[in-house]
């Protein structure tokens, strides 16, 4: 039975177009500096807004909604990388943009230009991919089923800008480890993110995520180290932890 269970959120996971799940923009209709609007999506969201592709665009696009508006700041500063310190995958910059002058872009009808950070003060979108720890101590099934019912996945740290922001929210649990999405499928011998995102990205513990698992017969799934350097490590998946929700 476990290990149907382990196959099929496996097959659910590999058949599960990730990057077709769009990012929740929030347009800010109020005037601030390029650093006074980071401060604010960082507090009230995630981070001033983030694009990897034109699906991205055109949904930062639509949610601007605000015929009059010049320029609104998204999350490209200097030396052009993202706020989020995720990797710049797309840019869009307008004709003759970036010109060298400045150094934080603004996006005026779909296209990118480099603006005064400090100086120039206009509207802005924030993105929204808030994490939340639930101090409550559930199985990783119990807890999958959780944040599946009550808000959208289990975490995915599919980047290192992904571990940092876990690691923000991490301090807050009640219990030494909490889960993540991360599962062991004893069948194939690999782990897999329940998300359908790759594991690229690893931060394990010493001793943990190794081929050793292929050779338990419990089955395994990740968590990640609530104390010290925050690192993941492999547990049954019938013990009893808090955990962290993906919200949007």
């Amino acid at each position: 039975m476990e290990q149907t269970l382990d196959f099929i959120l496996l097959l659910v996971a590999l058949c599960s177009v990730s990057e077709c799940v769009q990012r929740q923009y929030h347009f800010i209709n109020e005037n601030k500096t390029w650093t006074e609007a980071q401060r604010y999506c960082r507090e009230n969201y995630t981070d001033l807004a983030t694009t990897d592709n034109m699906n991205d665009m055109n949904e930062l696009m639509k949610s601007v909604n605000d015929g009059s508006v010049r320029f609104v700041w998204i999350g490209l500063e200097r030396k052009w990388q993202w706020s989020s310190r995720e990797p710049v995958l797309y840019l869009n910059w307008a004709p003759t943009q970036p010109d060298g002058r400045d150094e934080c872009a603004g996006m005026k009808n779909g296209q990118w230009h480099d603006l005064r950070c400090s100086d120039d003060k206009w509207k802005f979108i924030c993105n929204n991919n808030k994490l939340i720890v639930i101090r409550e101590s559930l199985t990783w099934s119990e807890a999958l089923r959780y944040c599946r019912q009550n808000h959208v996945d289990l975490v995915s740290v599919h980047s290192q800008e992904m571990q940092r922001r876990v690691m923000n929210v991490v301090k807050r649990a009640s219990t030494a480890e909490l889960w993540l999405g991360l599962r062991h499928s004893h069948i194939l011998g690999v782990w897999y993110w329940v998300s359908g995102e790759t594991v690229c990205y690893q931060n394990w513990a010493p001793g943990n995520g190794t081929s050793e698992e292929d050779c338990e017969h419990t089955v395994r799934s990740g968590a990640v180290q609530s104390g010290g350097d925050q690192r993941w490590i492999s547990r049954p998946e019938t013990d009893k932890l808090n955990f962290i929700c993906s919200r949007y």
